[in-house]
């Protein structure tokens, strides 16, 4: 193991708590394990690893985020994802299956939705021409998470959003009984309606969403 994981993991371990990783992980389906760091303090004790100068070099991402992710405290891959945030401006054009390693292991929203949105998201606006070839491979993977990511690499985009693309990506997935495919589908569109409500209004007007998708989507329209 490296020594900026091993180092991670020694900070992390000290200021542990085991009623509140215990918490923690009830609060997570018991799908993981937990320190038992609350998010503020967990912030700060990452701030040192997440300083320019104590960053390893970009060719060590891989290693050290399959490291990271090796390891059972969901902490762990917090720190691990505004890591890998941490080189989006030496971004190469491989680092997107460090990202579908990210999203398919270990998976769940609490992670997936910052690597779609923050880590896929930058990437896409890098490589624009990737997104449809990558948006095909992920509605046909048959993973519910790389779909959720289809749909919300846009989150943030604002007036940048590519309709006709989220259109074609939502379209495959409506009628599915998932609810993690359905909420996403209603956020993007909630979230896009800040920027352009009568797109969205429109859309959703003429489109049969799933009843989820439709209520999150109308929020803050009507």
């Amino acid at each position: 193991m490296t020594d900026y994981v091993t180092a991670l993991i020694t900070s992390f371990r000290a200021h542990g708590n085991h009623s509140i990783a215990k918490e923690q992980s009830n609060y997570m389906r018991n799908q993981f394990e937990f320190f038992g760091l609350k998010s503020q303090e967990r912030r700060l004790l990452q701030r040192e690893f997440l300083k320019s100068a104590a960053l390893p070099p970009k060719s060590e991402l891989k290693s050290i985020i399959t490291e990271i992710w090796e390891q059972p405290q969901r902490e762990l891959h917090y720190v691990g994802q505004e890591f890998a945030k941490k080189y989006s401006r030496k971004l190469e054009q491989s680092d997107i299956e460090i990202y579908e390693f990210m999203v398919t292991h270990k998976s769940w929203w609490d992670t997936v939705d910052f690597i779609a949105s923050h880590l896929m998201g930058t990437y896409f606006k890098t490589y624009p021409e990737l997104r449809k070839a990558f948006v095909d491979k992920w509605l046909t993977s048959g993973n519910m998470w790389l779909q959720r990511c289809a749909i919300l690499f846009q989150l943030k985009y604002k007036t940048e959003v590519d309709t006709d693309l989220l259109t074609y990506t939502i379209s495959p997935l409506l009628g599915s009984k998932e609810f993690f495919i359905n909420k996403a589908i209603g956020w993007m569109l909630r979230e896009y309606s800040k920027t352009n409500s009568d797109w969205v209004a429109s859309y959703v007007s003429k489109t049969e969403l799933a009843p989820l998708s439709r209520k999150e989507a109308l929020r803050l329209i009507q």
